[in-house]
């Protein structure tokens, strides 16, 4: 699938849509949080990260973001998706697990979700605090 989205030209016609749209590294950053959020309430990691990352790394190396940051970003958004409702499957398993409703997972999660959103808007925003220690490593 990646290889045919190549041969077609989406990712670059995307960009150019998205460009479009707005040349704010900021607002594109946004954006691109919230899109992964929902995908990643829908879609499992896995497929989510197969599917959008050829369409989504050109964007972000063309923003001048480290392909390893966007990594750690898109992985953290899609991760925050699967204890999201409507089809967030953590939420599925918490209920297997404890034996219990869908309702009675998501209640105790409620004051969490801020601090999450938090975090994740502290890693996509500042890309120091995820590559502080691969820099410190040498390995970037």
């Amino acid at each position: 699938m990646s290889f045919s989205m190549s041969i077609t030209n989406i990712p670059a016609a995307l960009s150019d849509m998205i460009f479009a749209i707005s040349a704010n590294k900021l607002v594109i950053l946004l954006v691109i949080t919230a899109f992964l959020l929902i995908i990643g309430a829908f879609m499992d990691i896995g497929p989510a990260i197969l599917i959008f990352t050829p369409i989504l790394l050109p964007i972000m190396t063309k923003l001048g973001v480290d392909p390893a940051h966007f990594g750690i970003i898109m992985i953290d958004n899609l991760a925050i998706g699967t204890i999201t409702p409507p089809v967030g499957s953590g939420l599925y398993v918490g209920k297997s697990v404890g034996k219990v409703k869908v309702e009675d997972v998501i209640k105790p999660l409620m004051p969490f979700y801020g601090a999450i959103i938090g975090v994740l808007l502290l890693i996509t925003y500042l890309p120091e605090i995820t590559l502080f220690l691969p820099r410190l490593l040498g390995i970037m």
